[in-house]
């Protein structure tokens, strides 16, 4: 049951019940803010968060000075704020109390009470800016189940936010526990919550304010664990130049250094986005971990945080010698587990080393096709469509003296183009950038949408123009006609392949180049061709018919053909 407090909330901060903005605005500067739902430990303590947002609003208080009051009021509720140790860490703040806070009845069921607050006052425009999201605790849960600490082991996490993982760490020692930010709230709030964890323990927290990237030395020891999950989309300009990597992505310099604090044996566990499995950006530290480390396992998630759009995945390594393998472990909403073996050769076997997690009949598959295939589409054409500079202004609803039709990638069928919605003047030189006329010219062309996982070509010989959203490719494959490529592009087959080796949310062209075609002859051709100008003509029941020859060029038993079709009805 949601409480009617948590309804007016989502009215005023413009969410839904999953706690997803309404608005399709800028995120990086939207003042909205976005209660983190997983991120709670008891969802009935919503109210009591919305009855702080509605005080800070009221009142415009500091939020550093709302959590500092909240932290001397959970302390004095854990009888420990008169100790000594606690007193000295006190001191370190110079912050303002505010009795209302002192003397609020707070919760006492959350596992990170100050940072859910935090995370909830923070508008999403500066989440996006910092990346700084909160790790949601059943992935923190998940991640930190193998680390039991001794006396002599040590855990770090070197993005610690408020000190989720610290939390969740199985030690009776908090001397063992290290943390390092560069939000001094963030530092604050780690620092009250193992105060209030260990109550009976009498130490300082070894958690610093500081850049791990340009630091050396900050505790003056190795770890035995450092597990995090880092700013995601942060990037870096201005960083080390002995980093062996070069994308400027924040959450890969913190894995390299984190990498190398470690002790001898040691294990490093980071959270991260699912495009660090596939997308050509991030092959640098893909290399990295595949030639510096022993990767243990990659964990892949169905759930996503509140406010962030992309999956995520956790990915183990060890500092110890590399093994010839590694376990993909799927974790779904219904929490069943299901794990695979992953050979690291099929890794090296991608063009980016890409993550594609192949089991047998993938690998089988695979090796068909790339036996078979002996061309290529890297001697064909290739084409951007027209960058306008403004589409608001360039783009018109309505058809005028001197304006033609300009299709959008949105438009783009498999096989066939759906009605234009859009008219264009075509004056090049009023253009941001256009490709030749040659291009949009040709008397046949194919054409692609340029954001999807899919591969969706359509076929053209109108002469059309195309906005940037679709990009053009005019083939050049011996014995090959357009619809022929046409129809190898839109295959099953072709799909499995692509999703396997590549499987990025943008068509590339250097993954299309990739693609392996057959030999046919002549007399192929034109039965494929043929059947494209049926399914032109609107007798989509020949896809199948094509589909069919396809999967017989390249020897695909029956079981294969059926576990192709599976994968893409799902």
């Amino acid at each position: 049951m949601i409480c009617e407090a948590t309804k007016r909330n989502w009215t005023r901060l413009n969410t839904d019940s999953k706690g997803r903005l309404k608005s399709r605005a800028n995120k990086t500067l939207s003042k909205k803010r976005i209660l983190p739902i997983e991120y709670f430990s008891n969802q009935q303590n919503e109210s009591f968060i919305i009855e702080i947002l509605d005080l800070i609003d009221s009142n415009s208080w500091k939020i550093e000075n709302v959590l500092f009051s909240l932290g001397i009021n959970m302390m004095k509720k854990c009888k420990i704020l008169k100790k000594k140790h606690v007193q000295n860490v006190i001191r370190e703040y110079k912050i303002e109390l505010i009795s209302e806070i002192l003397n609020l009845e707070i919760p006492n069921d959350e596992n990170d009470l100050l940072g859910l607050v935090y995370q909830s006052f923070l508008c999403e425009g500066k989440k996006n800016q910092l990346g700084s999201y909160y790790t949601p605790h059943f992935i923190v849960q998940e991640m930190i189940f193998d680390v039991s600490l001794n006396n002599n082991e040590k855990f770090l996490d070197p993005c610690c936010g408020s000190g989720a993982f610290l939390l969740g760490i199985n030690t009776k020692n908090p001397k063992n526990l290290f943390g390092i930010d560069t939000d001094e709230i963030g530092v604050m709030n780690t620092k009250i919550n193992l105060l209030c964890k260990f109550k009976n323990n009498e130490f300082i927290p070894n958690v610093k304010c500081a850049d791990f990237l340009n630091s050396e030395n900050l505790f003056d020891t190795k770890f035995d664990y450092i597990y995090t999950n880092p700013a995601w989309g942060a990037i870096l300009e201005n960083i080390d130049s002995n980093f062996k990597i070069k994308s400027k992505e924040s959450f890969s310099y913190f894995f390299v250094k984190s990498f190398d604090e470690l002790k001898e044996n040691g294990k490093i566990k980071f959270l991260f986005p699912e495009s660090i499995l596939n997308v050509k950006k991030h092959n640098d530290i893909r290399k990295f971990i595949l030639e510096n480390t022993k990767l243990n396992d990659i964990t892949t998630y169905d759930k996503n945080f509140a406010g962030v759009t992309t999956s995520c995945v956790h990915i183990l390594c060890s500092k110890s010698e590399k093994s010839k393998s590694f376990t993909h472990t799927f974790r779904n909403k219904n929490a069943k587990i299901e794990k695979e073996n992953i050979l690291i050769s099929d890794i090296y076997g991608t063009k980016n080393l890409v993550f594609n997690f192949l089991n047998d009949i993938d690998s089988s598959i695979i090796e068909k096709i790339k036996k078979v295939g002996i061309y290529n589409l890297k001697s064909s054409k290739w084409a951007l469509g027209i960058v306008t500079g403004d589409n608001k202004q360039k783009l018109l609803k309505t058809k005028i003296i001197g304006s033609e039709i300009i299709y959008t990638g949105k438009e783009i069928n498999q096989f066939v183009l759906k009605p234009a919605k859009n008219y264009i003047v075509y004056n090049r030189n009023d253009f941001q950038q256009v490709a030749k006329d040659d291009f949009y010219r040709a008397n046949e062309k194919l054409v692609y949408k340029f954001i999807s996982n899919k591969l969706v070509f359509a076929y053209d010989n109108s002469k059309s123009l195309f906005l940037n959203s679709a990009n053009i490719l005019i083939p050049n494959i011996p014995l090959y006609s357009a619809k022929t490529v046409l129809a190898f592009l839109n295959s099953k087959l072709f799909q499995f392949f692509y999703t396997k080796q590549f499987g990025e949310i943008k068509i590339l062209k250097g993954n299309l180049c990739e693609l392996p075609f057959p030999k046919i002859d002549s007399e192929i051709d034109e039965e494929i061709s043929s059947l494209v100008d049926k399914i032109l003509n609107g007798k989509v029941e020949c896809i199948t018919e094509i589909e069919n020859i396809i999967f017989d060029i390249f020897e695909i038993t029956e079981n294969e053909k059926q576990y192709i079709n599976d994968i893409a009805i799902s």
